[in-house]
């Protein structure tokens, strides 16, 4: 059978609906009986459920919707100077308890005063903290965010493959 033999049908002519109770599909035209959708001009937008939240609506605030973003953790210039360390980078702050995982991204912010020069080396600071650990004597570098360490399983089943 090749394309060009195929035998096809006339199109069917589309039925003539509401055209009385002898056409077939008088009255009502297939429409049921009186509601929204009955009416001539009928139409909702889409997701539309009669009043009640939509699913698109509904979903995110179900468990499961996590960001997988990873939360950045802010230090403050005040806080700098009661490290005993010259530099600062994200091990240091984790140790003092600045931050909660020296594997976190840490950003540099000003609020109260930096009295003493201190290298930083973190994944972001403001325009001003960088001005401020600039003014004090101190550097700024901005680094990549420090990746947790392999789990030991992970590891077990490379050696395996």
């Amino acid at each position: 059978m090749k394309f060009n033999e195929l035998k096809v049908a006339k199109a069917k002519s589309p039925k003539r609906v509401g055209r009385g109770i002898a056409g077939g599909q008088g009255k009502t035209a297939g429409r049921g009986t009186k509601g929204q959708k009955a009416r001539a001009g009928s139409s909702r937008k889409p997701g539309f459920e009669g009043g009640q939240n939509p699913i698109m609506q509904r979903l995110p605030k179900l468990r499961g919707f996590n960001s997988h973003k990873t939360p950045i953790e802010v230090v403050y210039t005040g806080q700098l100077n009661a490290l005993k360390s010259k530099t600062a980078d994200n091990k240091v702050l984790a140790e003092a308890g600045f931050v909660s995982s020296e594997y976190v991204a840490v950003k540099l912010l000003v609020n109260g005063e930096l009295t003493k020069a201190v290298s930083v080396k973190l994944q972001a600071a403001s325009s001003n903290a960088v001005e401020t650990v600039v003014k004090a004597g101190g550097t700024f570098d901005k680094t990549p965010r420090v990746p947790r360490p392999a789990t030991r399983k992970k590891e077990d089943k490379k050696e395996k493959k």
